[in-house]
């Protein structure tokens, strides 16, 4: 009898790999860490062979692993075209969305609400990260839907907006500012520090997060000023102060896949009118 490989524990093993480890692909294919060891047991006890070697807390793939990886790959891509085909586009789940954080805290909630009202046996993957990161998942076919931010000449922008500083206006008058940033790569901490290098204006680093609530939570204690675009205002400060320099203006992209079902396709529509909205 042929083995059966299921596409469940073929995601959950691509994940890990692109993932690099079991914590990030748990956040990509929202499957719990240990369910996710118990999945990649059982896949090694299916090929009868060792995919992973453990160094340290990071997974690197097998000789044999790197073959199967490839075979995994094609046979979820054309799995997913598969779904696609037969349902007419009616149900090509699931629909893979990535946003950045700006988007996620201030869009998701109504967008996956609205999007449900009109497909409510939809399957949805919400992916939240740097406009990088979201870029090589969309080359790489694992998202059908990207939103993001770039530079305002950007063919795929759908607005553009102001980058404004953010926090306590008195931190602007000391003689080196204090600033609250995201980890690198980000466009609004190179902004921040590319205009303050200009305008001869000292300043470091006083929190540093890969998180945008951690970010917003520290210039709301008055730690540190930073600079984001409107959607990051909520509860925080913008700051109208002569000393800071003025910044450059941001786009808003909205990207999706070469070819898109009928969910994802509105899906994307929706989160148009949701960014241009704002």
């Amino acid at each position: 009898m042929p083995v059966n490989l299921p596409t469940n524990m073929l995601r959950s093993f691509v994940a890990i790999v692109d993932a690099g480890s079991m914590l990030g692909a748990s956040d990509r294919v929202f499957v719990t860490q240990s369910a996710l060891s118990l999945q990649i047991k059982r896949l090694e006890e299916l090929v009868q062979q060792t995919l992973f070697l453990r160094e340290g807390r990071r997974l690197n793939l097998t000789p044999i692993g790197g073959v199967l990886l490839d075979y995994a790959r094609r046979v979820l891509l054309l799995h997913d075209e598969a779904v696609a085909a037969v349902s007419s586009g009616r149900f090509a789940g699931p629909v893979r969305i990535g946003m950045v954080q700006d988007f996620a805290d201030n869009l998701l909630t109504g967008l996956l609400s609205r999007f449900s009202e009109l497909h409510p046996q939809a399957q949805i993957f919400a992916r939240v990260a740097g406009t990088v990161e979201l870029q090589t998942l969309l080359a790489r076919g694992e998202l059908d839907i990207l939103l993001g931010f770039a530079a305002p000449s950007d063919s795929h922008a759908v607005t553009i907006s102001p980058i404004g500083w953010y926090g306590e206006a008195a931190l602007a008058d000391r003689a080196v500012i204090p600033l609250v940033v995201l980890e690198e790569p980000c466009r609004f901490r190179e902004a921040a520090i590319r205009e303050l290098d200009n305008a001869g204006i000292a300043w470091r680093i006083v929190v540093e997060t890969p998180n945008l609530a951690t970010l917003k939570a520290s210039v709301d204690a008055g730690l540190g000023i930073t600079c984001r675009t409107p959607l990051f205002l909520g509860e925080s400060r913008t700051i109208e102060h002569e000393r800071l320099p003025a910044l450059p203006r941001v786009a808003a992209i909205l990207r999706t896949a070469d070819a898109l079902g009928e969910a994802a396709q509105r899906l994307a529509e929706l989160a148009r009118e949701a960014i241009e909205a704002r």
